[in-house]
């Protein structure tokens, strides 16, 4: 375990290095303001991480973990409904590849009109786009459950919670983590996006704000904000992973030790 920590630590280290060299490099071959020094930014972002620049990027944290949290729920139970259900997939399924495919984002006005200038449109827009993941997930993921798997845990006589308990909901959770892995990204974008709109608050508001005051060196420690915030929430999914499905990480092993054998 240690050495697992170690190396997923070493790894990240790398990938920061890689990540900062080639700032360096681009801020010397460009030779633009618009590029700021890493050294300078880094500074700035010491100096107003603990006032200014936390508010914001823990407003929208908030935002963040209220959609995720509201479409895994409804995704999830929504998406094992229809895997179980025959009639419900030939019911829902359609509609849902319909809807997938739009470009929701655009919905935001709509939002702002229903639901106010608050929190609420910029929550329920990131839930409208990545809430499909979690159903398509989880209806899979019932599907593909063998049936012969099925038959044996119906002729242990359980109840139907201790069913989904034991079967439905451990089958699921691989395929629930890579939705939430896929989420965390797609959820910063769109708040970056929807964080420019009828708002004061939040790290996309404050990165095109200080882009506006050509404070770019902000803005940079604004862009540094929102990368580290999302290599924090990648890591927690990384830990969630192998709390909650730890044969994943043996079968892991077993690959990597079959192909250097």
């Amino acid at each position: 375990m240690s050495k697992s920590k170690f190396s997923s630590g070493r790894k990240t280290l790398y990938g920061l290095f890689i990540v900062t060299l080639l700032w360096c490099i681009l801020y010397f071959a460009v030779d633009s303001a618009a590029i700021p020094s890493p050294y300078k930014t880094l500074i700035n972002f010491v100096e107003i991480f603990p006032g200014t620049l936390s508010r914001h990027l823990f407003v929208s944290l908030g935002r963040i973990l209220w959609a995720i949290s509201l479409s895994l729920i409804i995704g999830t139970a929504l998406g094992i409904f229809i895997g179980v259900n025959s009639w419900a997939e030939e019911l829902i399924s359609p509609t849902i590849y319909i809807l997938y495919p739009l470009p929701k984002i655009a919905f935001l006005p709509i939002l702002m009109i229903l639901f106010g200038l608050g929190n609420t449109p910029k929550i329920l827009l990131i839930v409208f786009i990545i809430v499909f993941q979690f159903i398509l997930a989880s209806r899979d993921g019932v599907k593909e459950i063998p049936k012969e798997l099925i038959y044996s845990v119906n002729s242990l006589g359980l109840s139907k919670l201790q069913f989904y308990r034991h079967l439905i909901i451990p089958a699921l959770l691989p395929k629930i983590i890579t939705s939430l892995r896929n989420s965390i990204g797609i959820s910063i974008s769109v708040l970056f996006f929807s964080e420019n709109f009828a708002t004061t608050y939040g790290i996309g508001y404050f990165i095109m704000n200080s882009f506006a005051m050509v404070n770019y060196v902000e803005m940079f420690s604004g862009i540094m904000a929102l990368s580290l915030l999302g290599l924090i929430l990648f890591k927690l999914i990384d830990i969630l992973e192998m709390k909650l499905c730890p044969w994943i990480k043996i079968s892991r092993e077993h690959m990597v030790s079959g192909s250097e054998a």
